[in-house]
């Protein structure tokens, strides 16, 4: 290793292949009840002098480098100053850069103008990877997401306005099972007024040292939070899928080891052979993940 990590590191599934390049460590946020990932860190800055001397080292290492994830949680909520010197020293280090990702947050997307975002992308910022959740007022509400459906809807927009591609994440059975319906109807709604380029799904799963706040803080007006079982999750899926109906191409996915049925596809042009997936699931066919192969 040419350098050391803060650890616990994360990385999309998709960057498993990718340099990943701390430039921050910890979430910004990091009060989501749903997420255990960044607890352990308190949110800072690297000095930007650290990021790049982790570039040069990186560089020396494997030069022909192609893919850079920028983490820990919430890169791109950096001032953009910093951020295009780290974008340029990429550049600069590997000729062969195709792709440079980040996580961000929706408050990171729209505290940031179209100008901002542009200049991000001219420099080599292509990806944005975004957690939308929910797109129901109140389950974001209930797992102190920190952002309102409007303000994820304007992310994604100015994101894919300045043309940097968004992949995004909704979570079944976050709304468990009294909310499920207006969970998946005003996330479909969401994502058709403000599609991005992926979806993919997470199916809600717990450490044992947050479940106890998720609770609390999703029952604290006297909802009570049931788990969604596999026939319920099953449910809110085909509920999705169905209402699903972008009008761009959006590639949609549910491989995430969380998900109890793996499915793939591109919305909304093969929304029947999904939905088709599902049902033979709901009827018994061996498609689901077995539980000991599921997993955060």
């Amino acid at each position: 290793m040419a350098f050391d990590y803060d650890l616990p590191l994360y990385r999309p599934p998709s960057e498993a292949r990718s340099l990943i390049i701390q430039a921050t460590i910890g979430c910004s946020f990091n009060r989501c009840t749903f997420c255990a990932m960044y607890k352990t860190k308190t949110f800072r800055q690297r000095p930007q002098a650290d990021v790049l001397a982790d570039i040069a080292a990186a560089a020396r290492r494997w030069p022909a480098t192609s893919r850079v994830f920028l983490a820990d949680g919430d890169a791109l909520c950096l001032p953009t100053e910093h951020l295009a010197a780290i974008l340029d020293a990429l550049a600069a280090a590997f000729p062969r850069l195709e792709r440079v990702s980040v996580y961000a947050t929706p408050i990171d997307l729209t505290r940031k103008s179209e100008k901002e975002l542009r200049r991000l992308r001219a420099k080599g910022l292509t990806l944005a990877y975004l957690g939308v959740e929910s797109g129901s007022a109140a389950v974001l509400a209930r797992i102190r997401k920190g952002a309102s459906p409007d303000t994820i809807a304007t992310g994604i927009a100015r994101a894919r306005a300045a043309g940097l591609a968004v992949s995004a994440t909704v979570i079944l059975g976050v709304g468990g099972r009294g909310l499920w319906r207006e969970h998946i109807d005003e996330t479909a709604a969401l994502i058709n007024r403000a599609p991005p380029d992926y979806l993919s799904t997470l199916q809600l799963r717990l450490e044992d040292a947050t479940e106890a706040e998720f609770v609390a803080r999703f029952e604290r007006d006297g909802q009570t939070f049931l788990w969604q079982d596999d026939a319920g999750i099953l449910a809110e899926q085909e509920r999705l899928i169905g209402a699903l109906d972008p009008a761009e191409p959006v590639v949609f996915r549910s491989n995430h080891a969380s998900n109890c049925l793996p499915l793939a596809g591109v919305l909304p042009a093969e929304r029947g052979r999904l939905l088709a997936l599902i049902g033979l699931a709901r009827s018994g066919a061996p498609l689901l993940r077995p539980e000991p192969l599921r997993g955060l």
